[in-house]
Order: structure tokens, then C-alpha cells, then sequence
């Protein structure tokens, strides 16, 4: 599985409050759209997750993908 693929099933795995923080997080780091974000993260060149993500905000997504693994 790589990374995009881990990405998207870990946001599809979410509620929808916590996948629509994590994109709202990334989006106001990036200067992006939410729907951007989400398109960057699942783009099959993507990062892992967690490199997209900062601020407290990070170790709370990363408790939750190893929840969610």
C-alpha cells in the first residue's frame, strides 16, 4: 500500500468532523482549499499523512492512524 492509498483509507476511516480538521489543518498551513489538501495527500506522489500535518494537531492524527491501522 502506498502512501496515498494509506492516506485515503485512514480519512475514509474517520468521522467526518476529525477528516474535515485534519484537511482544515493542512489547508491553512499550505495556503490551499480543504478539497486541495485532500487532493495532495491521496495524489499518488503523495507524503505520509503526518508530513502534511502540523501543530498539535499532528500527534492527535497520529494516535488515531495507529488507532485506526
Amino acid at each position: 500500500m502506498n502512501n496515498a492509498q494509506i492516506n485515503a483509507k485512514f480519512l475514509a476511516a474517520t468521522d467526518a468532523a476529525t477528516k474535515a480538521a485534519v484537511l482544515a489543518n493542512i489547508a491553512k498551513h499550505y495556503g490551499i482549499t480543504s478539497a486541495e489538501a485532500y487532493a495532495e495527500v491521496t495524489d499518488e506522489e503523495a507524503e505520509h499523512l503526518l508530513e502534511y500535518v502540523t501543530g498539535p494537531e499532528r500527534a492527535a492524527t497520529s494516535l488515531l492512524m495507529k488507532r485506526h491501522a
